[in-house]
C-alpha cells in the first residue's frame, strides 16, 4: 500500500483517489496538447455566455445529484462524486476546444515568456468545476462522514487531497519556464538540445520523489502518532524489521474513518507511515503487525522506486508512440477525405484525433500495465507479511476480513489497482498451505519487471534512433497543403495563401497545381511581385517541356523586376533572358543582382558563368 503514487488501501473510498489521479492526468493531458488558435473560433460575446450557462447548468445537476435520498452512504457519495468528476472533465475540454479557453488564457500577463501560467489558469478553471461540486457535495458529506465543515474549510480539505497530484506537473512547467528565462546561453543551448529536457525532468522527478513526501504529510493534516501501547507495538516492529523512517503519522483520510494505511518516501529522512484512526481502532496487536510487515514490505521488494519508474515509463511509451501516430495520420488519406468532406481545421483536427489516441494509451497504460504491477505489489506485500508470520495467514487474514466487512461488505468488490479482498484471503491461504506459490508469485512479478525493462529500453532505443526528419518530406507537405488549402476556403480572396500552396506543389514537383495556383493568385493580385516571379522560375524549371514557356516567363518576370527590383526577382529575369537567346542582358541583370543583393554574389556569378559556358537556354 505505497504512498506515492497515493496510498492504497482495500476500502473503497481510497478508489476515490486513484481516479482523481486519472481525471487530472486527463486534464493536464488537454491543456498540454491543445493549441493557441489565431483567433476566437467562437465570437467572444457568444462564448461567455455560453461559458456561462454551461457553469449553470452543471451546477443544477450537481445541486440534484447529491440531493437524492439514495446517496445516504459512502459508495453513493463516491459514485456521485466520480460521475460529476467526469462530467466536469467534459465541460472543460468544451472550454478548450469549443470556447477558445486556450486563446484567453495566452493573453494574460507574461504568458507569452512564461507558458506555465495559461496551464495554471486552465487548472484554476477545472478546479472552479470541482468547486462547484464540492460546495454541493458539503451537506451530503457531513451527514454521511458525521463532521461539520464551514465551505472555505471544506473547500480547503479538497483541495490538499487533490493539490498533490497536479503540483509536481505544475512545478516542473513553471520551472522549466523559469529556466528558459535565465540569460546564459551555455544554458540555454543545453535546454535546447535533444537530451535537455528528459535531463530537466528526469532531475526534478528524482529530486521530488526524495522530497515530496514532507510536502504531502502537511497537506494531509498527518500528525505524529501519539506516545502510548500502539505507536511503542509499531515502533518495536519497525526495528526488529529493520525499517527506518521519519515518523509515524495518523492519516486522517475521509475523517479518518477509512480502513487503511500506506508507506511513502525512498529515504529514511523523509519516509512516513500512514495509519488512519478507524484502522488503529479496529486492530488488535497481531494484526497491526501484520499490517505494518505489509507496508514493510513494500519497502524491503522496492516497490516505491518501481512506481516512479513506471511512470516515468509512461512518458518514454508516450514520446515514442506519438512518432508514428503523428506520421499514420498525416499519411493516411482517411484523414485528408474528412477534412475536404467536413471543412474541418487540419491544425484542430489533428490535435483532436492525436489526443484521442494518447488519452486511449494512457488508459490502456494505467489500467492494464501499471493496474497489474500494483495489483501484484499489493500481493507481493501480502506475502512478505505471511513471511514474518513464518506461513501463518491468520492475522493479515483477519485484517483484510474486518476491513470487508467494516467497510460494508466489499469483500468480493473488484478493483483495477487491488485484487478483492476475497481473492487476496483466497490466496494468501494457499500460499499457507503450499509455499511454492510465493515462489511462483515473486517469480512472475521479476520476469514480468524483467519484461517490462526490456521493452522501456527497446522504446529508449527506437527514440533515440528514430530519424529527425520521420515527419519531413512527403508527410509534411501533405498536411502543409491541407492547411493552405484550409486557408483558402477560410479567406478566398487573400493572394497570399494561392502563393503558398503554389510554392509547395512547386517543391513536390507538381507542376500543374502550383501554376494553377500561381494563376489563381494573379488573378486576384496581377502586380503582386512575389507571385509573378515565382511563376516565371516555373515555367523556365518545370521538369515536363510541355509546361515550360520562356516568353510568358521573360514577360512575367520584367513585370515583378518592376515593382520589385530585388536580387531573388533580378535572379529570374536573368534567368528568362538568357532562356529566350539573350545572353548579354541575362549577365548584366545577373550583375545589377549583385548590387541589389550583395550576400549571395557568389550565387549570382555563378549563374553568369554558367550563362557564358552553356550556350543553351534552360529549356
Amino acid at each position: 500500500m505505497p504512498a506515492w503514487p497515493p496510498p492504497s488501501s482495500a476500502l473503497g473510498s481510497e478508489v476515490v483517489i486513484y481516479n482523481n489521479l486519472i481525471y487530472l492526468l486527463v486534464v493536464i493531458l488537454i491543456l498540454t496538447t491543445s493549441s493557441v488558435p489565431e483567433a476566437p473560433r467562437v465570437e467572444p460575446g457568444l462564448a461567455l455566455l455560453l461559458f456561462l450557462a454551461k457553469g449553470l447548468l452543471y451546477q443544477q445537476l450537481a445541486h440534484r445529484a447529491f440531493r437524492r435520498q439514495s446517496v445516504a452512504r459512502a459508495s453513493r457519495y463516491f459514485a456521485t462524486e466520480q460521475k460529476l468528476s467526469i462530467l466536469a472533465i467534459l465541460f472543460f475540454a468544451v472550454d478548450v476546444y469549443f470556447l477558445d479557453l486556450q486563446y484567453y488564457l495566452a493573453r494574460l500577463p507574461f504568458a507569452a515568456k512564461v507558458e506555465s501560467l495559461t496551464a495554471l489558469g486552465g487548472l484554476l478553471l477545472f478546479f472552479a468545476y470541482l468547486a462547484v461540486l464540492w460546495l454541493e457535495a458539503r451537506p451530503r458529506y457531513e451527514e454521511v462522514f458525521g463532521r461539520r465543515y464551514t465551505p472555505r474549510a471544506f473547500l480547503l480539505s479538497n483541495l490538499k487531497i487533490n493539490l498533490p497530484i497536479v503540483l509536481p506537473w505544475l512545478l516542473l512547467s513553471i520551472i522549466y519556464d523559469l529556466l528558459g528565462l535565465v540569460p546564459v546561453p551555455a544554458l540555454q543551448r543545453a535546454l535546447a538540445s535533444p537530451w535537455g529536457e528528459p535531463a530537466v525532468v528526469l532531475l526534478f522527478f528524482l529530486l521530488l520523489a526524495i522530497t515530496f513526501p514532507l510536502l504531502i504529510v502537511r497537506l494531509w493534516n498527518c500528525r505524529p502518532l501519539p506516545a502510548g501501547p500502539t505507536r511503542a507495538h509499531i515502533e518495536h516492529i519497525c526495528r526488529r524489521d529493520g525499517l527506518t523512517y521519519r515518523e509515524i503519522m495518523t492519516w486522517p483520510l475521509f475523517e479518518g474513518r477509512t480502513l487503511t494505511a500506506g508507506i511513502m518516501g525512498l529515504t529514511r529522512r523523509f519516509r512516513y507511515l500512514l495509519i488512519t484512526p478507524a484502522l488503529i481502532e479496529a486492530l488488535d496487536p497481531d494484526e497491526m503487525e501484520a499490517v505494518v510487515a505489509h507496508e514493510i514490505g513494500h519497502v524491503k521488494l522496492y516497490h516505491l522506486p518501481l512506481y516512479l519508474l513506471l511512470f516515468l515509463g509512461f512518458g518514454l511509451l508516450a514520446q515514442l508512440a506519438s512518432y508514428p501516430l503523428l506520421s499514420l495520420i498525416l499519411g493516411s488519406g482517411l484523414f485528408y477525405r474528412t477534412l475536404q468532406e467536413t471543412h474541418l481545421d487540419p491544425g484542430g483536427a489533428l490535435g483532436t484525433v492525436s489526443i484521442v489516441a494518447i488519452f486511449l494509451l494512457m488508459l490502456v497504460y494505467f489500467r492494464f500495465v501499471f493496474g497489474f504491477f500494483m495489483r501484484n505489489f499489493e500481493r507481493q506485500a501480502d506475502l512478505h507479511a505471511l513471511t514474518v508470520f513464518q506461513g501463518d495467514a491468520g492475522p493479515l487474514v483477519r485484517v483484510l476480513e474486518k476491513i470487508g466487512w467494516l467497510s460494508g461488505n466489499i469483500r468480493d468488490l473488484p478493483s483495477w489497482h487491488h485484487f478483492g479482498i476475497g481473492q487476496r484471503v483466497d490466496y494468501l491461504l494457499k500460499c499457507q498451505a503450499d509455499r511454492r506459490f510465493v515462489r511462483r508469485h515473486h517469480a512472475k512479478v521479476y520476469l514480468s519487471l524483467l519484461l517490462y525493462l526490456a521493452v522501456l529500453g527497446g522504446t529508449g532505443i527506437l527514440l533515440w534512433r528514430l530519424p529527425a526528419d520521420l515527419l519531413e518530406g512527403a508527410t509534411r507537405e501533405k498536411f502543409a497543403a491541407a492547411v493552405i488549402t484550409h486557408q483558402i476556403e477560410k479567406e478566398p480572396r487573400n493572394p497570399l495563401w494561392h502563393q503558398f500552396l503554389g510554392d509547395l506543389q512547386q517543391s513536390r514537383g507538381r507542376d500543374a497545381e502550383a501554376i494553377a495556383a500561381y494563376e489563381q493568385g494573379l488573378t486576384l493580385a496581377p502586380d503582386q511581385p512575389e507571385i509573378l516571379n515565382n511563376l516565371a522560375w516555373l515555367l523556365l524549371t518545370a521538369k515536363e517541356g510541355r509546361f515550360r514557356d520562356p516568353r510568358r516567363a521573360l514577360a512575367l518576370a520584367e513585370k515583378a523586376a518592376a515593382v520589385k527590383p530585388e536580387g531573388f526577382i533580378l535572379d529570374t529575369l536573368a534567368a528568362a533572358y538568357w532562356a529566350n537567346g539573350m545572353t548579354d542582358l541575362a549577365v548584366r541583370t545577373e550583375q545589377q543582382a549583385i548590387r541589389a543583393d550583395p550576400r549571395n554574389s557568389r550565387y549570382y556569378r555563378d549563374q553568369i558563368e554558367k550563362f557564358h559556358r552553356e550556350p543553351l537556354p534552360l529549356h
